[in-house]
């Protein structure tokens, strides 16, 4: 790169080569002037009270870049799909947005393997991020104003090797079954406190609960309500209590005899150490007869839906009383077709733990954020 030095008000008629940056203390900080801007007669009072007594042009080598072209070509390689690029470069960095409503998934090997090469870096925010179209995913920017072309293409090349380090994924609207199980509650010596809590948490993903049972600690009971949900066309199972060790907990063995497996029993959060995450291949599911009991909101009609993997999720006692849980931090990655395992459940452990906090400000705290 050669620089040369002009007064600034010998560069009428000059094509700036950078940005050139104004702050108004409490007011403004921005870009007062573009790359590419005409210095005009008028322009060399303000570039003055903005301290430019010279102004430089840069004459670039072949492996050099401009920060606004390195920026531009950096966010593209990151993007993957359901991201978009909100504006053009501004002083070197470029934000990216979610084009739609969803889940953002950051790949952090790839964004730590691009952060670690030092003339370039970008910014995001956590992974598992629940997002509207339009919220802002990530910055990029290559640090200094000159970059090496060489750096950018291998930072392009990290990112574009991992098929895109950022992504939105879309929300399913979940078609919920219900079961709501305890002794206490299903012979009314304690009036039900689950119903409206799961109902909240699925009207929050503009799903729909199309039926709700009351169940006694009984496996076969349990077992038989599960599979009207499904028959019903339920894509997703939710089954609150009866998840502890006591003998009359049954409701975990009452999703295994209806056919479910990849059973994933405990996780790494407080609240919600008895949290469990179980598939339902529906090919899998063992027979046996519809009750004519009602399934609420659609009756018992099966309906068609796009997959034969139905996700079971098992929620323990404490999502009655603790505003969030570890349900919240599984159930829209559940809803954005994400596989919940064993390995899934024990990473969430760093930041797994809520400090129930007096007002909850659930998301914008560090519960389940590694």
């Amino acid at each position: 790169m050669e620089v040369s030095a002009i007064l600034v008000t010998e560069a009428i008629g000059m094509v700036l080569a950078h940005d050139i940056t104004e702050i108004r203390k409490d007011e403004f900080k921005g870009r007062a002037f573009k790359k590419g801007h005409i210095v005009r007669e008028e322009d060399i009072e303000h570039l003055q009270r903005l301290g430019k007594e010279y102004l430089y042009v840069l004459t670039l080598s072949e492996n050099e870049m401009h920060e606004d072209d390195a920026a531009y070509a950096l966010a593209c390689a990151l993007m993957g799909e359901g991201v978009a690029i909100k504006e053009a470069p501004k002083e070197g960095k470029i934000t990216i947005v979610a084009e739609r409503d969803g889940l953002l998934r950051v790949k952090l090997d790839a964004l730590l393997q691009f952060n670690s090469l030092g003339e370039v870096m970008c910014a995001s925010l956590h992974t598992h991020t629940v997002l509207k179209k339009g919220d802002v995913v990530a910055a990029t920017r290559a640090v200094p104003l000159v970059v090496k072309r060489s750096m950018v293409e291998e930072a392009v090349n990290i990112a574009k090797s991992a098929g895109g380090v950022f992504e939105v994924r879309e929300l399913m609207r979940p078609r919920a079954g219900v079961v709501i199980t305890g002794n206490e509650i299903y012979y009314g010596r304690i009036e039900d406190a689950f119903a409206p809590v799961i109902r909240k948490k699925i009207e929050e993903y503009k799903g729909e609960i199309i039926g709700i049972y009351f169940a006694p600690d009984d496996e076969d009971y349990i077992t038989q309500r599960l599979r009207e949900l499904v028959d019903a066309g339920a894509d997703l199972l939710i089954i609150t209590g009866g998840m502890s060790v006591d003998p009359d907990d049954v409701s975990r063995f009452a999703i295994r005899k209806l056919g479910a497996r990849d059973i994933t029993y405990g996780s790494a959060v407080l609240p919600g150490a008895m949290f469990l995450v179980a598939y339902l291949e529906k090919e899998s599911m063992r027979s046996g007869s519809v009750s004519d009991m009602t399934v609420q909101g659609k009756g018992t009609e099966p309906q068609k839906r796009g997959g034969k993997t139905i996700p079971i999720l098992g929620v323990p006692a404490c999502g009655m009383y603790h505003k969030t849980t570890v349900f919240d931090l599984i159930f829209p990655r559940v809803l954005a077709g994400e596989r919940i395992g064993r390995r899934e459940l024990a990473e969430l452990g760093h930041g797994g733990l809520c400090l129930n906090c007096r007002v909850c400000r659930y998301p914008l705290c560090p519960f389940g954020k590694s």
